[in-house]
C-alpha cells in the first residue's frame, strides 16, 4: 500500500494492482479458454474511462440520464432516511455527475472516499469534487474494487455513518456469485450499521438494449476495441484490430447483455513467444451485464448480508436505485 499527496485531496492510497503483469497474465489465461474471455474491468484504462463518459451521453444509453435523474427525483426521501453527517465510498468513481447528486441530496454529508482502478480517472474525479464541496473532506484510494478493501486509517469512521454508493449497474458486470462475493465486500466495508445505495439496471425488452449496447456513433464498439489497443500498447501484442467487430446483444435466457469481440477472419494473435488462433466469427467475450428484477436483486442482497429499505425505479421500469441496510 502506497500513500501519496495529491493536490486539494485529503489522503491517497494506491493498493493498484501491477497493472500490466495482472493484465498480462489475465490475456493469456482468458485467450486459452474454449470461450476466449477477458474480463470488463480490463476496459478501463485512461483511453478507455474516457470512452465511457462518451457512451454515457449517447441518446441510446439510457442508464445514465436515467439514474441521475431518479437520484434527484428521490432527494427528499435519501434526506430523511441517511443520517447526517455520512461518510460517502463510492466504487468505480467515472463521470462525477451521480455522486454530485448524491452529495447534494444528502444531509451534511462530511466525507467522500472514491475508489477506482483508473488512477488518473480517479485523482481529476476526486479532485472535482474537493474543489466543488469545501466543506467535506475527500480522499482517494486506488484499488481493485473487486478485492477486499479496508478503511484507511485516516477515514475510521463510525460505521452508522458509512454509506457505499454503487450507481451505473456496474454490479451487472458480475455474474451472481461474484456479485454476492462483491457485496460481502461491502457490507465489510460499510460495518455492522452502514448503508448501500445502489443502482441496478432493470430486465425489459430486449430492443432497448440492443440499441443501448450498439450506438449510431460508435463509441461501444470504440470501448470494446479498445481492450486490442491495450494488448498491442502494453503487451506488445500482435493483433490486425482492423479485423475485429464489435457485437452486443441481450441474452434473454441468461438475463444478461453480452458484449464479444469477433473475428472477421481467419488469424493469429500472439503475445511473445505464444499464438492464439481464431476461425473466422470466433470471439473474445468481454463483458457479460446482467439484469435484475426488484426481487432478483432483493434476494441477491439478502444473500450477502443487507435488507432493502426502500427501493425506487423510474416511471418506465427501466431502471432501479436500492437502498440496503446492513444485517
Amino acid at each position: 500500500m502506497g500513500k501519496e499527496n495529491i493536490k486539494e485531496l485529503d489522503y491517497f492510497v494506491d493498493i493498484q494492482p501491477k497493472k500490466k503483469i495482472e493484465f498480462y497474465e489475465a490475456a493469456l489465461e482468458g485467450l486459452s479458454l474454449p470461450q476466449k474471455t477477458i474480463s470488463p474491468k480490463f476496459f478501463y484504462d485512461e483511453r478507455g474511462s474516457k470512452i465511457f463518459d462518451k457512451i454515457c451521453d449517447t441518446e441510446e444509453y439510457y442508464v445514465t440520464r436515467t439514474e441521475v435523474g431518479l437520484l434527484n427525483d428521490i432527494k427528499e426521501e435519501l434526506y430523511s432516511l441517511v443520517e447526517p453527517g455520512s461518510a460517502v465510498v463510492e466504487y468505480g468513481c467515472g463521470s462525477s455527475i451521480k455522486i454530485k447528486a448524491l452529495l447534494s441530496a444528502l444531509p451534511e454529508p462530511l466525507h467522500y472516499i472514491a475508489i477506482d482502478i483508473s488512477k488518473s480517472h480517479l485523482i481529476l474525479t476526486a479532485q472535482e469534487i474537493a474543489s466543488d464541496y469545501s466543506n467535506i473532506s475527500v480522499g482517494a484510494i486506488c484499488a481493485d474494487f473487486m478485492e477486499p478493501i479496508d478503511w484507511p486509517e485516516s477515514a475510521n469512521f463510525d460505521s452508522s455513518k458509512r454509506l457505499a454508493f454503487f450507481p451505473g449497474s456496474t454490479i451487472g458486470n458480475l455474474n451472481p456469485s461474484q456479485a454476492i462475493q462483491f457485496l460481502k465486500n461491502a457490507r465489510h466495508l460499510v460495518g455492522d450499521d452502514g448503508t448501500f445505495l445502489i443502482g441496478v439496471d432493470m430486465k425489459k425488452d430486449a430492443g432497448i438494449f440492443n440499441q443501448a449496447y450498439n450506438d449510431a456513433e460508435g463509441h461501444t464498439a470504440d470501448f470494446n476495441l479498445n481492450l486490442l489497443h491495450r494488448m498491442k500498447g502494453e503487451l506488445d501484442a500482435t493483433v490486425n484490430i482492423s479485423e475485429f467487430s464489435h457485437k452486443a446483444f441481450y441474452n434473454e435466457k441468461l438475463g444478461r447483455v453480452e458484449m464479444h469481440l469477433v473475428s472477421d477472419i481467419k488469424q493469429v494473435i500472439k503475445i511473445d513467444s505464444l499464438e492464439f488462433s481464431f476461425e473466422k466469427g470466433e470471439s473474445i467475450h468481454t463483458e457479460c451485464s446482467y439484469k435484475y428484477s426488484i426481487k432478483e436483486f432483493s434476494e441477491l442482497a439478502k444473500k450477502s448480508g443487507f435488507s432493502l429499505v426502500k427501493n425506487w425505479t423510474d416511471k418506465k421500469n427501466l431502471f432501479g436505485i436500492y437502498l440496503m441496510k446492513a444485517i
